[in-house]
């Protein structure tokens, strides 16, 4: 049997942890859901939020930057009724804000990728915690994040939520040393 993150113990998270998390991610669009999803979380669990996962492919454009941007009122008020998502007015609406924002980022920089790995130094930050208990929910590099995407404009991207995003996309690796991912 796998020795997984604490974390870990039934699906969704042993996909997600085995499948994703902590695997460096270079997609926009990726870059782009995980975003909004971490966003979505605050407040809430992962699990929440991975079972709707889907339900937010659906009711925003598959993550498509583009058009959720375009998103209109007519939209929120069909969001505020779909089940399938965290149907909160606050997270809607900034779900559109920062696909606004976001494109104004891949305009400035080329990709959103480019400007995210960029506080990394493009290289993952490989961290060496031994359990659980030991994981920051914020780091300085995250409150720095933080801090630059609210001055640009973005809504809950708070440094913990930045913090989990990092782990999420493999900015940094946060899986236990006692983990079967923590060397891959």
């Amino acid at each position: 049997m796998k020795k997984r993150c604490f974390w870990a113990k039934d699906e969704p998270n042993v996909t997600y942890h085995d499948e994703e998390w902590g695997t460096p991610l270079h997609n926009d669009q990726k870059l782009f859901e995980f975003l909004i999803l971490e966003g979505a979380q605050a407040g809430l669990t992962w699990v929440t939020i991975l079972k709707r996962r889907e339900g937010y492919r659906k009711a925003f454009s598959n993550f498509n930057a583009k058009r959720v941007s375009k998103y209109t009122q007519k939209h929120v008020e069909k969001l505020l009724q779909n089940e399938s998502i965290i149907r909160n007015k606050l997270k809607i609406n900034s779900t559109i804000n920062n696909a606004k924002q976001f494109l104004k980022i891949q305009e400035e920089f080329g990709t959103f990728d480019k400007y995210l790995w960029e506080f990394v130094n493009y290289k993952p930050i490989k961290n060496k915690f031994k359990n659980h208990s030991q994981l920051p929910t914020s780091t300085e590099i995250s409150e720095k994040l933080s801090k630059d995407l609210k001055k640009r404009g973005f809504n809950f991207v708070g440094p913990t939520i930045c913090y989990a995003l990092m782990q999420s996309v493999g900015m940094v690796n946060d899986h236990t040393s006692n983990c079967f991912l923590y060397n891959k």
